[in-house]
């Protein structure tokens, strides 16, 4: 039976891709993260991630064990929280979920105002991916999420935008336009950019991996990712560019990548979203938590 720091440090890296990142997350050291993955290595008998002087990979024998652990250490960990729920008093537990960390640190006081606010009421922050996050809120998971805008779906409700930021370009620090200080829409055509796997609407990829610049110069796809720690992975190597809002610069900063403001791209804005068949009040007073919050601690970053 694994402990349960072994399966959030094996769970945490998983996503981070990262030992340094995973270490700040848990609180804990990175050779204390590094000691308990070697272990967990040596009990089942093979590596489980690819190393390299910057980052980590699953193998394929990691990929099946994250596949198979993921549901019932979710399961287990909504079970605990039920229980403390109950001890504490709180009936009925509203899941908001976001993207990127800016997002997250908002989140994360609005549910503490909300929290406040509503007794009897939790907000649970909750982490999604890009590739899934809005197929994660049809199914339920969450019943509100965090989104970059444009969002245009006709089953959901955008809320008032909460915070915007500067869009830069994410670029290998290798990469000719690396050695400048700003760039400019035309510029796509001189790079792959990377796209999101799955099926994204096309008004969203038009605006964020567009296939032409404003000129009409053709852009090149690049290889496709699935969460933000892909995406800069293969940006490090080379492989392609994505274009990001400027929190990336605060939160994810790597040695490998450069992230450059564009000179003339619109901001890219944050709003909340939810079904419109789950419009409730209390997904109304958490908005208007998260407004208060964004409003107070000025979370717009216009760089």
């Amino acid at each position: 039976m694994l402990e349960r720091l072994e399966l959030e440090a094996f769970l945490t890296l998983a996503e981070e891709l990262h030992f340094g990142r995973t270490a700040e997350r848990l609180h804990v050291t990175t050779a204390r993260i590094s000691q308990i993955i070697k272990k967990l290595e040596r009990r089942i008998g093979t590596p489980l991630f690819e190393r390299s002087s910057r980052h980590a990979g699953l193998t394929k024998a990691g990929q099946q064990l994250h596949d198979d652990l993921r549901p019932a250490y979710d399961q287990l960990e909504a079970a605990l929280e039920k229980a403390t729920n109950a001890a504490r008093g709180v009936h009925r537990v509203l899941q908001v979920g976001f993207l990127g960390a800016a997002a997250g640190q908002l989140m994360v006081q609005a549910a503490r105002l909300f929290d406040r606010r509503h007794p009897g009421w939790r907000a649970r922050p909750r982490e999604l991916q890009i590739v899934d996050g809005l197929e994660r809120l049809r199914a339920g998971d969450v019943d509100l999420l965090v989104v970059s805008l444009p969002h245009n779906e006709p089953d959901m409700v955008t809320g008032p935008v909460l915070f915007s930021e500067t869009r830069v370009l994410g670029v290998s620090s290798r990469h000719p336009l690396a050695r400048r200080d700003r760039v400019s829409l035309e510029d796509l055509a001189s790079v792959k950019m990377l796209q999101v796997a799955g099926a994204f609407p096309d008004y969203w990829r038009a605006d964020r991996t567009p296939s032409l610049t404003p000129d009409g110069r053709p852009v090149e796809p690049g290889p496709q990712f699935e969460t933000l720690q892909e995406a800069l992975a293969l940006i490090d190597a080379g492989e392609g560019a994505f274009v990001m809002g400027a929190q990336v610069s605060r939160f994810y900063a790597r040695p490998g990548v450069v992230y450059l403001p564009f000179s003339d791209a619109p901001l890219l804005e944050w709003a909340p979203t939810w079904l419109v068949t789950n419009t409730t009040p209390q997904i109304h007073a958490f908005n208007q938590a998260a407004q208060d919050v964004a409003t107070r601690v000025h979370l717009a970053m216009r760089g």
